[in-house]
């Protein structure tokens, strides 16, 4: 996921307060309400790292278990100058109630090193990598914590932390994070299967919606691994990529992009801007073009109060985590415009961070096609649960999905009992 401008609010207040207007459409009691909305444990680390050219820099990392009721916690890593402990916390939140949603045995984790990944050499990276994987490796294993890649960590980050797991533990472990190359036991489809859920829910969604979605002009926010394969799968469903954006700014053609050509350009020269055949926007520009679909797919915080009147989307697709702030979702429920919410649209990446965990416990994998029909098949059942349950609540699609995910989790904690 590509970062973009600064987000306007706290992450961490946001989801509380996502929270909050889902369970007041609960029967929960106080103190379970409590225990839902704070997070089961946190750990802060400070970390030397030595350079390349021998100086020691400090880093600070962190990793917060949100939820530990219906299984193992399970969420990414992200390397960002902008990670802190709200940040990571409101991700880990986020990702109980994503795992909850698509009926997965996890609870919610986030974690990340507040730094600049790009501007560490390769060396540096690794050394950074495996010294926080070794901070954290007091509360991270297959059966209590499992990590994957986020914002600025990839696959090659998740081998160099497996590698430094297992070198503790005198064994491979594989299934300690996912997210892993395939020749260390990660999964085929892996690497599309969060532009795939994002394409997926958005087919769905234009179905509920009554709009073709071939021939839909879509606009997405954040071209990295997100963005892009959810444009190109998109765009081979015939869609009609009209915009789409990085750090450094968007590109605008209204007759169509090829976001093939505009990914290997950006692989090329750095960034999308300067793609033969469109013009330049801003990412402020690129949210408010008329479009059918939106997928803001960079950071949290990009449609607001300030903003959302201006959005002239007829479905926004949430591929990012929290793009979208409360009142932006009022605004945009009240211009009558469809919103997929997060931790539905983007739940296809810990799905088949489900299926790699499995496979790996079992040593037996599927092929890409088995992958990606049991992602199918989740996604479409999810989707449709929370529909159901919007029009049945009068709600809009976040409030029902999470009403949906709190509720399983509360369930699972009573029906367990408070120790001791």
């Amino acid at each position: 996921m590509a970062v973009v401008a600064q987000p306007k609010e706290n992450p961490w207040e946001v989801a509380l307060r996502q929270f909050h207007r889902a369970a007041d459409n609960l029967p929960l009691k106080r103190g379970i309400r409590e225990f839902l909305a704070y997070p089961h444990r946190e750990l802060t680390v400070n970390f030397p790292v030595q350079m390349d050219d021998g100086s020691v820099r400090m880093f600070t990392g962190y990793r917060v278990h949100h939820s530990t009721v219906l299984g193992p916690t399970k969420g990414g890593i992200r390397y960002s100058l902008r990670v802190d402990l709200d940040e990571v916390r409101a991700l880990a939140m986020l990702m109980s109630w994503k795992c909850a949603l698509m009926h997965l045995p996890y609870g919610g984790a986030k974690g990340g090193v507040a730094c600049d990944p790009g501007q560490l050499s390769r060396g540096e990276l690794e050394h950074l990598t495996r010294r926080y994987a070794t901070e954290i490796s007091i509360i991270i294993a297959p059966d209590g914590d499992i990590p994957a890649p986020d914002v600025g960590t990839n696959d090659q980050i998740m081998a160099w932390i497996m590698d430094t797991y297992s070198m503790h533990r005198g064994h491979s472990v594989p299934a300690v994070v996912t997210g892993k190359p395939i020749s260390i036991g990660g999964s085929a489809g892996r690497r599309e299967a969060t532009g795939r859920g994002v394409m997926i829910v958005a087919r769905e969604a234009a179905r509920i919606h009554g709009i073709p979605f071939a021939g839909s002009r879509v606009v997405v926010q954040g071209f990295g691994n997100v963005g892009s394969v959810a444009a190109y799968l998109m765009h081979d469903q015939g869609c009609r990529i009209v915009a789409v954006s990085d750090v450094s700014g968007g590109i605008y053609n209204p007759a169509g992009l090829d976001p093939r050509a505009a990914l290997r350009h950006m692989q090329q020269t750095g960034r999308v801007a300067g793609l033969p055949g469109a013009e330049s926007v801003s990412n402020d520009e690129l949210l408010e073009l008329p479009c059918d679909f939106l997928v803001p797919a960079a950071i949290e915080g990009q449609i607001t109060q300030a903003n959302a009147a201006r959005i002239q989307a007829k479905i926004v697709v949430e591929g990012a985590n929290g793009p979208t702030t409360p009142e932006a979702d009022e605004i945009l429920a009240d211009r009558g415009i469809l919103l997929v919410p997060d931790i539905l649209a983007n739940a296809g990446g810990v799905t088949v961070s489900y299926f790699e965990w499995v496979q790996d416990l079992q040593a037996l994998f599927w092929s890409e096609d088995e992958i990606n029909e049991r992602l199918e098949r989740i996604m479409v059942h999810a989707f449709n649960g929370v529909v159901e349950l919007a029009r049945e609540r009068e709600v809009e699609l976040r409030t029902a999905a999470l009403i949906y995910a709190v509720k399983r989790v509360a369930d699972a904690l009573l029906i367990r009992g408070i120790y001791p």
